[in-house]
């Protein structure tokens, strides 16, 4: 949005840009948001191209930690029964795969119908890591990883309109709040809003305490609201 009034402003169609002091949301408590509906299209869209789009569409549809997933091999993907076996997860600050830092990490997440078609085409070994640099077919790193968001985030940028003059973005429009655990977020909302359980999606979600899982589902979405009114209406 910031990008089209800019243009319009410097085509002297406008006066002003209207949306320059428009911020999203910021999260609180030390928690992340979730992504917005037209973030999810434009994510989504470039997923299907993008060398990150298995990563980001697991993240996005398992509600995975970024550790969690560079831990992940395709022996815990159970495609008989649609399952994501989360059994590991990296070291802090290590190179090390361990287990999970508590026994709340450990649980079987439902694979998502989209996700389950993009790990299908990606299917490897069993002892084969799930996601591995593009270079040099190992595991990710926490920084290769760090390397592969920025480049992905970039290419969105792109994607929703963010200027460029040679090769550099000059005035980008993505949020700079929007990082991997956003996506992770989203997944926890989107269970509230298909009626999930609280004391499930703490499971799913590998909360070791439910109020983590309540500082999400106390935040009303749009389709809550939706819902509800449906609900009145129908009484």
């Amino acid at each position: 949005m910031k990008a089209m009034f800019q243009r319009a402003y410097l085509s002297r169609l406008i006066t002003h840009n209207p949306a320059d002091n428009l911020e999203l949301p910021a999260a609180k408590d030390g928690t992340h948001r979730s992504i917005s509906d037209y973030e999810r299209l434009k994510i989504l869209e470039l997923a299907e191209t993008h060398h990150a789009g298995l990563w980001i569409k697991t993240l996005l549809y398992s509600g995975l930690r970024p550790g969690e997933t560079r831990a992940l091999d395709w022996r815990h993907i159970d495609f008989e029964k649609q399952i994501i076996h989360v059994e590991q997860a990296m070291k802090a600050s290590s190179k090390e795969v361990g287990a999970p830092k508590s026994e709340a990490g450990i649980r079987d997440i439902p694979i998502h119908k989209n996700l389950l078609t993009a790990l299908k085409k990606a299917r490897s070994s069993p002892f084969h890591p799930v996601f591995t640099q593009p270079t040099t077919g190992k595991r990710h790193t926490k920084n290769s990883m760090q390397c592969l968001w920025n480049n992905f985030k970039r290419e969105l940028d792109i994607s929703m309109g963010a200027q460029v003059y040679r090769n550099q973005i000059t005035l980008s429009v993505v949020a700079p709040d929007l990082v991997p655990y956003c996506l992770r977020h989203t997944f926890c909302t989107d269970l509230q809003d298909v009626g999930v359980p609280i004391n499930v999606a703490r499971y799913l979600m590998g909360h070791s305490d439910i109020s983590m899982t309540s500082r999400i589902y106390t935040h009303t979405t749009e389709k809550a609201i939706q819902d509800a009114a449906k609900k009145i209406n129908a009484c």
